[in-house]
């Protein structure tokens, strides 16, 4: 088990008083040729419209914000980025020789740490890069889901379905890498236990830009067994307020939905969440945080 007693506080320390203070930090220009970005940054993909309107900034303005850096083991006068990797990609583009830098230090698993928090801060993540960065905490600090969860302050069914989608077929994870498929889209499409029809469906999903409320029916058509008559989804005077949190509830568990009024008495009714296996069960209780251990 990797000692991670305080880890947290460390973080903290490390980015806390950004705005250095005379005498207690000192902003250096580093050689962009001294530094290499964080070895755990769970970013592969680069926004490249965004990274040259920070090129054309840094061009006109230079570089407001210092990185963050630490010095490379076993390497003299040579750094890695804690953060600041777009800004550092940007000054090579605008061919910046110097970035104005703050030399601090940090652990492999603060690193690791820092790497998935900053951009999750940013929000700029794709689902597989934030699935994989939480399996690389995980995996590398030897840590559960639920310390993942606490850490990051993102609940543990949260983190449970991003780590769901690791299990996806390498074609369909591409998909999702590059936008073709919506979060919500992936989640429906894990319920379908065959690789192929699971392809096939992701492939439909993208190629007819389908809702997730009309992929979890082509699913349910697939796997419905054959003859038998399938009970209305929903009556056709359904209020459009009902109707709207259907496909809002239908979005976050992956599966159909169902909300239907009562006839007899205003204002009562039933909702229907239906799963199709054991394991969706089980997925369905931990997004609603219900746990029977």
């Amino acid at each position: 088990m990797a000692n991670n007693k305080g880890l947290g506080r460390g973080i903290e320390a490390l980015f806390a008083d950004n705005d250095v203070e005379e005498g207690q930090e000192e902003v250096i220009d580093l050689s962009l040729a001294k530094l290499s970005p964080n070895p755990f940054q769970p970013r592969t993909h680069f926004d490249t419209q965004a990274l040259k309107d920070l090129t054309l900034s840094i061009k006109k303005s230079g570089v407001f914000q210092p990185i963050i850096v630490r010095k490379q083991s076993g390497k003299e006068d040579s750094y890695e980025i804690l953060a600041g990797e777009r800004r550092f990609r940007a000054s090579r583009m605008a061919n910046k020789q110097t970035i104005p830098a703050i030399i601090r230090d940090a652990s492999d698993e603060q690193m690791m740490e820092i790497a998935v928090l900053e951009n999750l801060q940013r929000e700029d993540l794709n689902p597989i890069e934030e699935a994989e960065a939480y399996n690389t905490l995980m995996t590398k600090l030897d840590i559960t889901q639920a310390e993942v969860s606490k850490r990051l302050g993102k609940s543990r069914p949260y983190i449970a379905n991003y780590l769901r989608l690791l299990g996806l077929p390498t074609v369909v994870k591409e998909m999702l890498t590059k936008n073709q498929l919506s979060m919500g889209q992936a989640r429906t499409l894990l319920s379908v236990k065959d690789k192929q029809n699971l392809i096939k469906l992701a492939k439909r999903a993208y190629n007819e830009t389908l809702t997730v409320r009309q992929l979890s029916k082509a699913i349910d058509e697939l796997t419905a067994k054959p003859k038998k008559k399938r009970k209305p989804r929903r009556s056709t005077k359904q209020s459009p307020f009902l109707r709207a949190y259907e496909d809002e509830l239908q979005d976050k568990f992956g599966t159909n939905v169902n909300i239907a009024s009562s006839r007899s008495k205003k204002g009562s009714g039933k909702l229907e969440i239906n799963y199709t296996s054991d394991e969706d069960l089980n997925r369905i209780l931990q997004i609603l945080d219900i746990n029977l251990d």
